[in-house]
Order: C-alpha cells, then structure tokens, then sequence
C-alpha cells in the first residue's frame, strides 16, 4: 500500500479491527476508525457506509479485510467516493474466495460465502445487517472478477491494479479474531514461502490464491 502513499497524505482506515497497520502505513496523517469503540481507534463508532468526514477530505482510504464484512458494498463505495479526494486512490486487502478459500471455510466454520447476492443491488442486503461480524466470503469476488461490470456498475473508481497473493503465509498467520494454530518462523524461512506462495498464486489464483489486493483510484 505504501507505494501509493506519500508521507505527507492524508489517510484512514475504515474498519481497522486490531489497528495494527498505523505500524505499516507510512503517512504523517493516517487515522485508524471503526464501528467499534476500542482504545486504539482515533475515531470511534464510525460506519463506513455513513462516516462523519467532510466530502473529499482524504487523500487515500485503507480497507484491509473489511469489505467482505459490508451489508451493502455499493453503498460503501459510494461513501468512499465522496471522501476521497479526485485522484485518491481505495486501497483494498481481501479475502479471495478460491478452491482453498472455500474449502477452508467450511472445514473451519468461521465466516461463511455465498455468490448468490447482488452486490452492485444498493438495496441487496449482502451479510447479516443484525450481525457485526457476519461475513459473506464472495463478496470481493463478486465485486471484481467482472472488470466490465466493475466499470459500469461503480465507474467513479477504477482498478489501477489486482494482485492475487498468500497461501501458505496466509494459514500459518494465526488468524486475528478466530485464534488457530501457528508455527513462529524466522525471516528468512518467511521469504521463501513467500515466494513459494507468489509462485503458487500466479500459476493458479483460482485454486491458490486466499487473498487479493486491489487499488482503485477516484476517477
């Protein structure tokens, strides 16, 4: 994400979760925000479907693993849209719902998928509006895949780049709100499985690929 930023931007993150990523992002101005009411958070009780900021008051958003938690994704795009400034880019970390994703979900039992909801619908309801933490695991994909209808549906955005990634990094990651089991391992060790898993990735994203990371810029 960083090599989209520059330090002296304006930022926020929308749905931060555990807040880590203020010990990544490099930018002066960079704001942690969530429904939530955490000690972590710069703002709290913030819905990404309705925030408090001004129109065009950021100069990038960070969305990492959040919009596969989003009742109405059109919606979120839409307010993303109105507080980003012209050129700003939407810098999204999300779960890929391939073979493996799948298949690790339902072993699991953690968040569910499902590719019968109409994400581009601003009235479809996509996750459990009464559950925070409900999950529908499709959503990035169904939101994506499909560049053209991307383009049609939301073409106040566009993809500037979408990069499949993790395998195995992904599952020895421990999770973040579901604990599992997992295997510290040394720097080194870390780079060749990355590796590994950039290889695996690139050949079969289908199959693979747990997660994707999309920019979009406002156009």
């Amino acid at each position: 994400m960083n090599e989209y930023i520059k330090y002296d931007s304006r930022g926020v993150e929308v749905g931060c979760g555990t807040g880590i990523s203020k010990f990544y992002i490099k930018a002066r101005n960079f704001i942690l925000t969530d429904y939530l009411d955490n000690d972590w958070l710069d703002i709290k009780n913030v819905d990404a479907l309705n925030t408090p900021f001004e129109n065009k008051s950021f100069d990038f958003i960070v969305s990492s693993n959040m919009i596969h938690h989003v009742t109405y994704p059109l919606k979120f795009f839409q307010e993303m849209n109105r507080i980003l400034r012209p050129g700003g880019v939407l810098l999204i970390q999300e779960i890929n719902a391939s073979f493996f994703m799948r298949l690790f979900l339902r072993l699991m039992r953690h968040e569910g998928y499902s590719f019968d909801v109409d994400v581009f619908n601003e009235e479809a309801v996509c996750t459990n509006p009464n559950d925070l933490w409900s999950a529908n695991c499709a959503i990035p994909n169904l939101l994506f895949d499909n560049k053209n209808k991307f383009k049609q549906k939301i073409p106040y955005f566009k993809i500037i780049s979408d990069k499949y990634c993790e395998f195995f990094i992904f599952l020895n990651s421990g999770g973040v709100i579901a604990k599992t089991f997992y295997i510290p391992l040394p720097i080194f060790l870390l780079r060749l499985i990355k590796l590994i898993d950039d290889i695996l990735t690139i050949i079969s994203p289908r199959i693979f690929a747990l997660q994707r990371q999309i920019i979009l810029q406002k156009i």
